[in-house]
């Protein structure tokens, strides 16, 4: 690559694998793939790996300098999910027992978005949330709220052409976590995105506008620039509310760039 090269494209990492055979030359910007370069900015948005309020990174987080290791061309490639996974109702998590879950009922949907706001299609979406008191169906959750029979916490949903997918679901309780002296997590769903191979896989939590525990949570601002913060938080969605049924919430996700979604690094 040239040097004029290298000062255009400062402050990226370009992938060994991404780059084209047309970048030595002077068409090197005409060649230029935004897609295919990482901007190290876009970095800032996620919580760095040890905050300390947050206890549980104090044990897990590295102590020394993380050594990079190039991926195989067997891990970009596969293995692949499937589309074949997904069934037509995964996405639908008040249908999955005898009978209706117990809550407020909710549409959550949006785009699944790449930095130049393009939408991402076939994308696999996984979301996992407590339910309407809090809990979740998992043998760590012993805290003294009733689990919901008729309510897993787990769904699914393939994007389509657009990037675009939809969920409906129960609206999550908050709970107590233990972390510090009278700790409670926010209202929040966990979101799963995965690429092309298992080891392209990005995970994030989705908040709900105005909640009164966010200024209280470590896990939320760990994330210490606001408008990356922001960016966690759904937006109430009326338009796409359904009457006498239920209210909506739109959550975008963007993958990297200025207004990257932060991500879980632990």
């Amino acid at each position: 690559m040239t040097k004029d090269v290298k000062d255009r494209f400062s402050g990226l990492v370009i992938s060994y694998n991404d780059r084209r055979q047309g970048l030595t030359g002077n068409k090197a910007w005409e060649e230029f793939v935004m897609t295919l370069v990482y901007p190290v900015s876009s970095l800032a948005a996620h919580p760095p790996r040890l905050s300390p309020a947050y206890k549980s990174t104090v044990k897990r987080s590295p102590t020394k300098p993380l050594i990079p290791m190039r991926h195989t061309l067997s891990e970009l490639t596969g293995p692949v999910y499937g589309h074949e996974t997904v069934r037509e109702n995964d996405h639908d998590l008040t249908i999955q027992g005898k009978s209706e879950p117990l809550g407020e009922r909710i549409i959550v949907h949006g785009h699944v978005l790449d930095e130049d706001g393009r939408g991402v299609a076939n994308t696999l979406v996984e979301l996992w949330q407590a339910n309407a008191c809090g809990r979740y169906v998992h043998v760590v959750d012993q805290h003294p709220a009733p689990l919901d029979p008729n309510f897993t916490g787990a769904g699914r949903a393939q994007t389509d052409a657009q990037g675009y997918y939809r969920f409906v679901t129960i609206k999550p309780g908050a709970y107590p976590w233990g972390n510090h002296h009278n700790a409670w997590r926010p209202a929040h769903i966990h979101f799963s995105v995965f690429g092309h191979s298992f080891v392209s896989r990005l995970v994030t939590q989705m908040y709900f506008p105005g909640d009164p525990l966010f200024p209280f949570d470590p896990i939320f601002n760990s994330v210490t620039d606001e408008k990356a913060r922001g960016r966690m938080i759904s937006d109430f969605d009326l338009d796409n509310t359904k009457p006498d049924w239920a209210l909506c919430y739109r959550f975008n996700i963007v993958l990297r760039g200025r207004n990257a979604t932060p991500m879980e690094t632990k």
